[in-house]
C-alpha cells in the first residue's frame, strides 16, 4: 500500500510537468483541463501517501481498533478536490466554448497525452493488484481516479487532434466539459464509498454470505445469529453469535470456536473475528435484522 502512494505521487509529478509545458505550447483548454485533474491527482495523492502510512499504524492504547479510518477521511478530502477541479473545468470551458480559439503546437499536445496515458495504464495496473491483495479504499479511489484520468486523456487527445488537424476549434471545450461531468461524477463515487466506511456500513452481501457459508460448513456448527461486520481500512471487523449442542463442554465450545475462527480467518486474513457462544435453543433478545 505504501509503494503504491509512492508510486501515485511521483506518476503525478511527471505528469504534471509534462501537462504544463504542452498547455503553455498548446493554449488548450483540454489541456488545461487534464493538467488540473493531474493536480488534483497530486494533491490527493499526498493526501493518500499520509492516510495511509496513518491507517497501517498499529492500534494502541488510545485507539483500540487500529486507524484505518484515516483512508475514509482520505477519500473524502480527495472527493473534494475532485469536485473543486470539476467546477473550475466546467466555468473555464464554458467560456471557450463561447469565445473559441484555435489550438497551437496540436502535435506537441498529442505526444504528451499519449505519454501520459501510458504512464497511468502502467500506474492503475500495480493499483490494481495492490487492491487484489489489500483491498485498500484509499489505493482505491486513487486507482478509480486514475482510470478516469485514462477516458479524459482519450477525450482531450480526440479534441487535440480535431482542433489542430482539423480547425474544429469549439471541440475543444466540448471535450473538457465532457471530462468535468467525468470528474464531478468521480468525485461523487469516491464520497460515497468512504462515507460508507465512516459510518460502518455493513460489508457486501456476498461477503457476509460467504461468512455463514464458512460458520455452517462446520458439522458440529448448529446455528449462527446476529451477524455483524464493518470496515476500517484494510481490516474487516465480523462478530456474530455461534449455537452449538447445549450438552457441550466449556473447553470443547472453546475449541469449537477457534476452528471456525480459523476457518474465516483463512478466507478474510486482515479480519478480527468476534464470537459468542450460544447453547442451542436457550431464547435471547435477537436482532430484528441479520
Amino acid at each position: 500500500m505504501r509503494l503504491a502512494t509512492y508510486a501515485s505521487v511521483a506518476t503525478a509529478l511527471v505528469l504534471i510537468l509534462a501537462k504544463v509545458v504542452a498547455y503553455l505550447l498548446t493554449d488548450s483548454v483540454s489541456m488545461l483541463s487534464t493538467l488540473l485533474d493531474s493536480l488534483m491527482d497530486a494533491a490527493a495523492s499526498l493526501v493518500n501517501l499520509i492516510a495511509v502510512r496513518h491507517a497501517l499504524t498499529p492500534a494502541d492504547r488510545e485507539h483500540r481498533f487500529g486507524h484505518g479510518k484515516a483512508e475514509a477521511l482520505a477519500g473524502l478530502g480527495q472527493s473534494t478536490f475532485i469536485a473543486g477541479s470539476a467546477a473550475f473545468l466546467l466555468f473555464e470551458s464554458i467560456g471557450r466554448l463561447v469565445s473559441p480559439q484555435p489550438v497551437t503546437n496540436g502535435i506537441v499536445g498529442i505526444g504528451v497525452m499519449l505519454f501520459s496515458m501510458a504512464l497511468t495504464l502502467v500506474l492503475v495496473l500495480f493499483q490494481r493488484h495492490v487492491i487484489r491483495r489489500t483491498r485498500s479504499i484509499a489505493v482505491s479511489a486513487d486507482s478509480l481516479h486514475y482510470v478516469g484520468d485514462i477516458a479524459a486523456n482519450l477525450a482531450v487527445l480526440a479534441a487535440l487532434v480535431l482542433s489542430s488537424q482539423f480547425g474544429w476549434n469549439r471541440s475543444d471545450p466540448i471535450f473538457a466539459i465532457g471530462v468535468s461531468f467525468y470528474v464531478g461524477f468521480t468525485a461523487w463515487q469516491i464520497a460515497r464509498s468512504a462515507f460508507d466506511m465512516l459510518m460502518d456500513r455493513e460489508m457486501p452481501d456476498e461477503e457476509r454470505s460467504r461468512i455463514r457459508a464458512i460458520v455452517m460448513a462446520n458439522p458440529r456448527v448448529r446455528n449462527m445469529h446476529d451477524l455483524r461486520t464493518r470496515r476500517s481500512g484494510p481490516h474487516r471487523f465480523i462478530q456474530f453469535h455461534l449455537e452449538m449442542d447445549p450438552e457441550m463442554r466449556l473447553t470443547e465450545a472453546h475449541i469449537l470456536s477457534d476452528e471456525v475462527e480459523a476457518a474465516i480467518l483463512k478466507e478474510f486474513p486482515a479480519a478480527e473475528v468476534i464470537i459468542h457462544e450460544d447453547p442451542e435453543g436457550v431464547a435471547e433478545g435477537r436482532k430484528t435484522f441479520t
